[in-house]
């Protein structure tokens, strides 16, 4: 059965949110570990996380973690090093909780030089993983270009995580609107981005995919989600991303808006579209 599942709140805990997925007819989630807007550190409800894991190790649930939007892996100083303390927390909690990892988006350099950006996300990236021995994984996530061109192909990942000293640590979270939104994946043309990845084995990286459709047409550099089959990616795109085989056993996280506009469109109902047209794809 295909992984999918909707971003839930841990307001009332890690254990309720997992419950509080499958109730939406997911079968995975993704949750802030602690406060999105904060890098400053949580003492967890160890547990709370521990029964998180064991509920969904017993009901076949997977997750992951989603870091604070604050967090930019290209800063440098004593910035950086208090995002990686950030993350390193964060990477604590997903462990506990069964996690397949913490979502990091990629970092944004506003210098002369980019070079630099990339230096300092593979300075940081090593900062991390070598104080980190668990199974979590920091999921470098594409973005929409909205910030600038840096760390919108797949490309730039491919090449930070070789550059790395522990690529084994680092995986891949591809979000679907932010793909559409920089232009690298175009109207009609899934197959062709597909086949780009899968020749820079950026495929054999991924981990998790931000399953979101776009308000923005390809190009635009927006980053704005909408719900699946309503936005400008379409169904017919999206049922061409659902049917590409390098993405049948990675799990799908929606990251978007319910009953927005008043569509009344809700999770439960993109996750049962998700799920058909997956179904169909296979029959």
């Amino acid at each position: 059965m295909r992984k999918a599942g909707c971003h839930v709140s841990t307001r009332q805990g890690y254990r309720k949110a997992a419950e509080q997925a499958v109730a939406l007819g997911g079968n995975a989630f993704q949750y802030f570990p602690k406060n999105p807007r904060s890098i400053a550190l949580k003492t967890f409800d160890r547990d709370d996380a521990r029964r998180c894991a064991e509920w969904c190790d017993l009901h076949n649930v997977t997750s992951i973690a989603h870091g604070p939007y604050a967090v930019n892996p290209a800063t440098e100083g004593e910035e950086a090093a208090r995002m990686a303390a950030c993350t390193l927390n964060d990477l604590e909690i997903a462990e506990a909780c069964g996690s397949i990892g913490v979502v990091v988006h990629f970092g944004r350099y506003k210098g002369a030089d980019p070079l630099r950006g990339y230096r300092n996300m593979i300075r940081w990236i090593n900062d991390v993983a070598s104080r980190w021995d668990g199974r979590a994984l920091i999921l470098l996530e594409n973005q929409a270009g909205d910030h600038g061109p840096m760390g919108t192909t797949p490309e730039e990942l491919v090449q930070i995580r070789t550059l790395v000293e522990c690529p084994e640590k680092v995986g891949f979270c591809l979000d679907s609107c932010h793909l559409y939104a920089s232009g690298q994946w175009r109207p009609g043309q899934w197959k062709a981005f597909a086949e780009r990845a899968g020749k820079l084995a950026f495929w054999e990286g991924l981990r998790a995919i931000h399953l979101n459709d776009s308000k923005y047409p390809s190009g635009s550099l927006k980053d704005r989600h909408e719900a699946i089959g309503e936005g400008r990616i379409g169904e017919a795109d999206m049922r061409e991303l659902l049917t590409s085989p390098e993405l049948a056993r990675v799990p799908l996280f929606l990251e978007t808006p319910a009953g927005a506009g008043g569509t009344g469109i809700t999770h439960r109902d993109q996750l049962i579209t998700v799920k058909r047209w997956s179904e169909e794809a296979i029959r």
